[in-house]
């Protein structure tokens, strides 16, 4: 059931995240990964909406439905490339935040395949998708209407 509806929001305020969007977006990441990444935290948050969304977007950006749907059971797949599962650990771990995820190890396996810029950038998605997640959640957004649009980052 939808709480607060796009036009009942602050002026501003969907302006405020999309320029953070956009921002990670045109970051040079590939978005094929970025897909992949929010589809994961989207599953690991249970925004059904979210997810909707980031299938149809990784489907139309050329990745599987296998990959998509098994996303939630990275580690035991094996159609997943190292620098994908590194990319999947990290953005579990900025996620699932509490003790047993020891900040000091955090960038071990993704200063393997990413520069610091893209380990920052990486970082802003995670947070990114984390922020809209919990915005659907908490407004109610609605689930399956969602349309890819005619242009999308590639």
């Amino acid at each position: 059931m939808e709480r607060i509806s796009y036009q009942e929001l602050p002026k501003g305020f969907y302006n405020v995240l999309m320029k953070a969007q956009e921002y990670v977006d045109n970051a040079g990441l590939d978005h094929s990964l970025l897909e992949l990444i929010r589809m994961r935290v989207s599953l690991i948050n249970g925004c059904a909406y979210c997810i909707d969304m980031h299938y149809k977007l990784g489907l139309h950006l050329g990745d599987t439905a296998q990959r998509l749907t098994s996303v939630s059971v990275w580690r035991e797949a094996p159609y997943y490339s190292e620098k994908e599962k590194a990319a999947l650990e990290f953005a579990e771990r900025l996620t699932k935040v509490d003790s047993d995820h020891h900040p000091e190890t955090l960038h071990d396996a993704i200063n393997k395949y990413f520069s610091k810029e893209e380990i920052a950038y990486l970082t802003l998605a995670i947070i990114q998708i984390n922020a809209w997640n919990r915005l659907v959640r908490s407004f109610g957004t609605v689930a399956g209407n969602f349309k890819v649009p005619e242009k999308v980052n590639a």
